[in-house]
């Protein structure tokens, strides 16, 4: 990046006003009291006290004239010749926190602000498009004066009228330190500056623009890139190099070993993706080493459930103890594909830890899903979560306080100043085993104690809960119980995002009819972006893949047309994050680049390639690729930012893996959700839940379907095994029935694509005694398998197989027969072409075939 003498010295100056590393800052106690005896009397209220943003309304009482974001704001800039300092944070972040007691609420600092300044204040969260930009810009500014500084929040930038950025940094303290300058110090530099070098700041804030256009304009490549496996080898490289082999992580980096480590969940889905299609020991063993570190570390909630943002630290001790829904989100269904694929017990418990934790903690009554957590209680950041030994023992008592602190680390010394971050220091099997203990027991009194803590912890002061609702975030969520209720068979988890996918999609809507950003208090606000709707689109459709219900996929069609037609970049493809009529900004971006969420453009090609293989039109599968070939240059230079692209670039090439998809599970089973009569009663109960007695009589049956095949071949045959389990002191007919005129036990299938279920092998009766018949009565009991055969259509070749097998039955024991019932199973397989390889699965599911007969 080139820019003048002139220019880089009079943005050296700037630094010198505004550079101010924000993390090594730390409030004294002294500060913060001080702060507090400032703090303006809560009656006084500013513009922010008409916003719905949590974040904003904690600003609606200082004394600082704050302003929205809005054309009102400039326009006082413009008419009093003043420039604008805008502030960006979000209502979790602790250093926001504490700029707003340390600054905005001091009398002194506010008046000058107030004078000389026209303030505005943006929840980053409620607008991601701002803060993409003014944090551009200050990254950029940095670059250009040649800083090591890095961009955080709060962020702090001033613009010109115009809105053109001319300096900027992150957190301010109130007053000097040394050779970093206070916020007093930074705004009377700016004020001179203002006043008598007009001329150069215009100029620069020209610079700085074009500069931040540059970088945020979708780039051009003369040389095209071709999509090739040769793209997802880069990626598994740069995956390789941030990984972590002591202490797992895929964002690690020698250089900084102990630097803080975010869980990056896309790099863990794409290798997880990864390893479904091409498992080799090495990365296996980086998925294992990453999971195992992440749900054992204090970054784990081990009481309430749920993940914490990251970790302070390169062990996961001591995170930084926000808890955001995004993060839920996408680590839920992590653990849910590791626990079906592994079995192991841990993934299991931190997938359902986190969706309990957000059913409980982070469900509006609509059935929508709040944004997030606060880290910090009575200014101090994790307090609400940490222990003492001695508060341990007071809770649980000489008997089981070592127990306990054995397991989660109590018995150790802490590296975080204000107590014990609870973390699987030793797994409770090996504790068991060292004290000569029944596992079992062990577990059974870890699960009495961390409820007793959980109780007592329960009594302390609250973090702020951001209770707003954020489309894109809740489309994640959406998502994520859709497809981990099915892998984890857990229905309450899809009957959650059932509700919570109908109350967006008739609540998030603004007066045109497009999807909106925000829902809090009644009211939906702000236009959406591109987020938004790859987000929401993305759980409908695992909604739709997990129960079979039309509407779903029909929602997600809509609404896919509707981001074609508001945000496709018709020149250089792909999607802009901002809609075609939002309104103009000093940039506009459309990039695929990860950060703590995927990019809207990689949810969006795995979007499109869905629907193009459930729908049949082809249009999808060409914007697919039309993004694929967009970005492939950005993949090639950049890959470890963006590996969901990398993912989709993957299912583009190699088919789509139904590892997300309920009733195809990684054993490669089809599943009915614990044992209902199928999508149909499942899409009711989120409504109109069943009676308990047509639940109980749900219970009698249950079924699971396995194939012999990891996919269909076109032209060729995979076999089938339907394994029926019946309720001790109940039966069901045989098929044929005998009598004859009793309901036989029937298997019926249907296919999309013409796949045909053929060879039907009943098992062989079992003959039961029944007053009132003649004859024994044939009869199936216990556990039963019925054989069948797939047959699958050459023109099916390339494309998903979407199969719906449905057991229909009549339960019956010594007194009385329950009304003939059906059990629905689901399940889409990828279809290759003829001669194509295929593995071999599940041929221990298989019986031996004179157990069966026609």
């Amino acid at each position: 990046m080139r820019t003048s003498l002139r220019t880089r010295q009079f943005l050296t100056v700037l630094l010198i006003i505004c550079g101010c590393p924000s993390m090594n800052i730390v409030a004294t106690t002294d500060e913060t009291a001080s702060a507090d005896a400032q703090r303006p009397s809560v009656e006084r209220r500013n513009r922010l006290a008409d916003e719905s943003s949590p974040y904003l309304l904690l600003h609606a009482h200082n004394p600082v004239d704050w302003y929205p974001w809005g054309s009102e704001a400039f326009e006082k800039a413009e008419r009093e010749d003043k420039p604008v300092f805008l502030s960006i944070g979000y209502s979790s972040c602790h250093w926001c926190h504490v700029m707003e007691r340390l600054a905005f609420s001091d009398e002194k600092i506010a008046s000058y602000m107030n004078e000389h300044f026209v303030n505005i204040k943006v929840d980053r969260e409620e607008r991601p498009d701002l803060d993409d930009i003014y944090m551009t810009s200050v990254v950029v500014y940095f670059q250009m004066i040649r800083s090591p500084q890095g961009g955080g929040w709060p962020l702090s930038v001033f613009l010109t009228p115009e809105g053109k950025p001319f300096a900027g940094g992150t957190y301010f303290p109130p007053r000097d330190d040394g050779p970093r300058p206070g916020f007093p110090s930074v705004m009377r530099r700016v004020t001179g500056l203002w006043a008598n070098e007009r001329d150069a700041i215009n100029q620069n804030a020209d610079v700085l623009t074009r500069q931040v256009r540059r970088v945020m304009k979708p780039r051009r490549t003369l040389a095209k890139v071709e999509l090739s496996d040769a793209l997802i080898d880069k990626a598994i490289a740069a995956v390789r190099r941030g990984f972590d082999d002591v202490h797992g992580g895929l964002d690690y980096r020698a250089s900084r070993p102990n630097g803080p480590k975010f869980p990056v969940p896309s790099r863990i889905a794409l290798l997880q993706h990864l390893v479904r299609s091409k498992s080799t020991d090495d990365l296996e063993s980086m998925l294992k080493t990453t999971l195992d570190h992440i749900a054992r570390g204090g970054i784990r909630d081990h009481l309430a459930g749920g993940f914490h943002r990251y970790s302070t630290d390169r062990q996961w001790l001591v995170p930084h103890f926000e808890k955001m829904l995004y993060d839920q989100a996408q680590l839920a269904l992590v653990y849910a594909n590791a626990w079906q694929r592994t079995q192991e017990k841990l993934y299991r418990e931190a997938a359902e830890g986190v969706y309990d934790y957000v059913l409980s903690d982070l469900t509006d009554p609509s059935g929508a899903f709040y944004s997030a957590l606060d880290a910090e209680t009575e200014h101090i950041e994790g307090k609400y979560y940490v222990w003492s030994p001695d508060e341990v023992r007071s809770v649980l008592g000489a008997r089981d306080v070592g127990l306990f602190s054995r397991v989660y680390g109590l018995d150790r010394t802490s590296p975080f100043e204000h107590g014990h971050v609870l973390h699987l220091a030793q797994m409770p099997a090996h504790v068991a085993e060292r004290l000569k203990l029944d596992e079992g027991d062990v577990e059974k009194r870890l699960v009495a104690m961390r409820r007793e803590l959980l109780a007592v912890r329960s009594k302390r002061t609250s973090p702020l809960r951001d209770d707003k609702v954020l489309t894109s975030w809740n489309g994640l969520m959406i998502g994520s119980l859709a497809a981990g209720g099915g892998l984890l068979d857990r229905v309450d988890y899809v009957g959650a995002a059932q509700k919570a996918a109908g109350f967006l999609l008739n609540n998030l809507r603004g007066e045109s009819g497009g999807l909106m950003r925000t829902w809090r208090d009644g009211a939906a606000r702000l236009n959406a972006y591109l987020d938004d709707y790859a987000f929401l689109t993305s759980g409908l459709l695992a909604l739709h893949e997990t129960t079979g219900d039309q509407q779903w996929l029909t929602a997600a069609r809509e609404l896919t047309d509707e981001q074609i037609e508001r945000f496709w970049n018709a020149e250089g493809h792909g999607f802009f994050f901002t809609s075609h009529d939002h309104e103009i900004l000093i940039a506009r971006t459309c990039n695929a680049y990860d950060s703590v969420i995927p990019s809207g453009n990689s949810v969006s090609v795995r979007n499109l390639l869905r629907l193009s293989a459930l729908t049949d039109d082809p249009k999808y599968r060409d914007m697919a690729k039309q993004t694929l070939e967009a970005f492939a240059p950005a993949i090639e230079q950049s890959p470890g930012g963006l590996t969901c692209m990398t993912l989709g670039l993957s299912e583009f090439l190699h088919g789509l893996q139904p590892g997300q998809a309920a009733f195809v599970n990684e054993k490669h089973e089809l599943l009915a959700l614990a044992d209902t009569s199928g999508p149909v009663a499942l899409a009711q109960s989120a409504a109109a839940p069943a009676t308990t007695k047509k639940k109980d009589e749900r219970k009698h049956v249950s079924a699971k379907v396995y194939l012999s095949t990891d996919k269909l071949q076109a032209g060729g045959k995979t076999k089938v095994v339907i394994w029926l389990t019946i309720r001790k002191g109940w039966h069901i007919n045989s098929n044929p029935a005998n009598p004859d005129f009793l309901v036989p036990t029937e298997i019926e299938f249907e296919s999309k694509l013409g796949t045909k279920l053929s060879k039907r092998k009943y098992p062989k009766p079992k003959l039961f005694t029944s007053e009132g018949f003649d004859e024994p009565i044939h009869v199936y009991e216990g556990r039963v398998p019925i054989l069948a055969e797939l047959h699958v259509p050459r023109a099916a070749a390339g494309k998903v197989e979407t199969m719906d097998i449905t057991v229909r039955y009549q339960c019956c024991n010594d007194r009385k027969c329950l009304r003939p019932m059906k059990i629905s199973l689901k399940g889409r397989k990828a279809v290759v072409g003829p001669g194509e390889p295929v593995r071999q699965v599940n041929q221990d599911r298989f019986p031996k075939r004179k157990t069966a007969r026609r």
